[in-house]
């Protein structure tokens, strides 16, 4: 990617971001509150994300925590109005836009979730393209025992947990073992904590081996057909399949298929 186009340095105060490409690593980074979430985390995701989009280099992203902790929910300080640390970037939204931007990913998200998940980390979670855990982590919805409920992560889960099973997780303020989530469909994988490194780079490898274009109108297009009916969902796939046949790279899988080759992918 040229220069003129690479995402700039940032100073982050709750995240930690490692460029090495073809994976961004985004690490949640509030140790004094075992990574809970609150807007100024947010608002630093929204930019990291959004960078790793810009640069062409980067094939996927991977999501952490700091620690032993992945999120431990909201960040009650902060959601109270409690002043940001550290550097402060101008606003670019908040916890809603940031499940969207996970939602619309044209990147697949990788949650590596290396302990508990509560709350909003849970929604990272379920928003993420991938989820693995080692065996350890809690996950779960304890809002309703504090008089909040998981408003706005209902959206995600919803579209992944079965209708009977979120509600029970939502009324009853449930916290998951990692086996129990993976049962729920939260999780595509549980591993011991010394495979967890593993089990995600075993995801992000099959990424990078994939066309960049072809992986990103796939998601686009997944994303689209999401919230429509089966009668507009077909046509609009129609659409994007011929706009992905007409891509250098189907027409070089296409050919590196008929002459018994690996394909070479311009992202094109």
């Amino acid at each position: 990617m040229s220069a003129k186009t690479k995402p700039p340095t940032r100073l982050y105060a709750r995240i930690r971001v490692a460029d090495e490409v073809p994976v961004t690593t985004i690490t949640l980074f509030n140790p004094e509150r075992r990574n809970a979430i609150g807007p100024q985390m947010v608002n630093e995701l929204l930019y990291a994300i959004a960078d790793a989009h810009a640069d062409d280099d980067v094939r996927a992203i991977v999501i952490t925590g700091d620690g032993k902790a992945f999120c431990a929910g909201g960040d009650f300080a902060q959601m109270t109005g409690g002043a940001s640390e550290g550097p402060a970037l101008p606003p670019k939204g908040d916890y809603a836009d940031l499940l969207l931007a996970m939602a619309r990913t044209e990147k697949p998200i990788v949650a590596r979730v290396n302990g508990p998940a509560m709350g909003g980390g849970l929604g990272i979670v379920a928003a993420s393209t991938f989820a693995v855990a080692e065996r350890g982590a809690i996950l779960g919805t304890p809002e309703i025992n504090v008089g909040l409920f998981p408003m706005m992560i209902m959206a995600v889960l919803a579209r992944i947990v079965p209708r009977r099973k979120l509600l029970e997780m939502m009324l009853f303020g449930q916290k998951l073992t990692a086996d129990q989530a993976l049962a729920a469909g939260l999780l595509n994988e549980v591993v011991a904590p010394e495979e967890l490194d593993a089990a995600v780079e075993k995801i992000t490898g099959e990424i990078v081996k994939k066309s960049p274009s072809t992986v990103a109108l796939g998601l686009r297009a997944f994303a689209a057909q999401d919230d429509m009916d089966l009668e507009e969902a077909l046509p609009m796939l129609r659409d994007r399949l011929a706009e992905c046949l007409a891509t250098d790279d189907a027409r070089e899988g296409l050919m590196a298929f008929l002459e018994k080759r690996p394909p070479v992918w311009k992202g094109k």
